[in-house]
């Protein structure tokens, strides 16, 4: 569950109070989020954790983007606002984002030692073990210089700039700028309902249909995340071809 794109694609305790059941034993928490760019700011993390605390739940916290972060905005791990809820959180991180290293599939899990031990167990009879090259890759990227991932990250920030403003120039689109992550999440439903080239989407997943069809840009429709009304694009690729493909958009729904 999350917010609309007017509350930032946030969740609020109240949110989560109302949400909560008897059969309710886990939180997951995503800061920065996929597929919204939100980061709770440390205020908020604290809040929702010790509601979790108070409420005896546990908490998988997804942090794989934390390095990812714009505008002097950090994303502080739950364990730290909540110490109280370290001995029930499972923090899930790993290479892909911040290193740029998606292929090598390689990530890992801090929490407490029995729950890893049983996932450790479960892991090896799935996949016996992360590849030895994956391995040292990561040993190489977690000990190396730190000057690259800067400056991956303030070329992240100049495209999130260019696609938030290029996406709200596309009628009907209504873009946040996300605070995290490298991706925009834009609410689509005023371009609902609307034809465009004979054909008439009532749901995300068919404005992304159309779009990909008549402009051959590829967009994840809400429906993949919960509900329709949004689509998400990524702007981790080059500027120009960014920009292209949002230009196709701007073009495509001005006719």
């Amino acid at each position: 569950m999350f917010a609309g794109a007017d509350q930032g694609y946030k969740v609020t305790v109240a949110q989560l109070e109302a949400a909560l059941t008897p059969r309710t034993k886990v939180l997951l928490v995503v800061s920065p989020s996929n597929p919204t760019g939100a980061v709770y700011s440390p205020e908020e993390t604290k809040a929702i954790g010790e509601w979790a605390e108070s409420h005896g739940l546990w908490v998988v916290a997804d942090e794989i983007y934390q390095n990812l972060t714009y505008d002097g905005v950090r994303a502080m791990s739950i364990a730290e606002a909540v110490p109280a809820l370290q001995d029930r959180t499972i923090l899930v991180n790993g290479v892909a984002k911040t290193y740029a290293m998606t292929g090598w599939r390689l990530g890992w899990m801090l929490g407490p030692a029995d729950i890893i031990k049983g996932a450790a167990n479960l892991q090896s009879h799935l996949c016996s073990n992360v590849n030895n090259i994956a391995q040292r890759g990561a040993i190489a990227a977690l000990t190396g210089p730190s000057e690259p991932i800067e400056e991956m990250r303030q070329a992240f920030d100049r495209r999130r700039q260019l696609i938030v403003a290029a996406l709200n120039k596309v009628p009907g689109f209504h873009c946040p700028t996300p605070e995290g992550a490298f991706y925009a999440y834009v609410d689509v439903t005023a371009a609902l309902g609307r034809e465009v080239r004979g054909v008439t989407p009532t749901t995300s997943l068919e404005l992304a249909d159309l779009i990909l069809s008549e402009a051959e840009v590829a967009a994840v429709p809400g429906e993949a995340f919960g509900p329709s009304g949004y689509l998400r694009f990524s702007y981790a690729l080059g500027d120009e071809a960014l920009l292209e493909g949002v230009r196709r958009m701007q073009a495509l729904f001005s006719e």
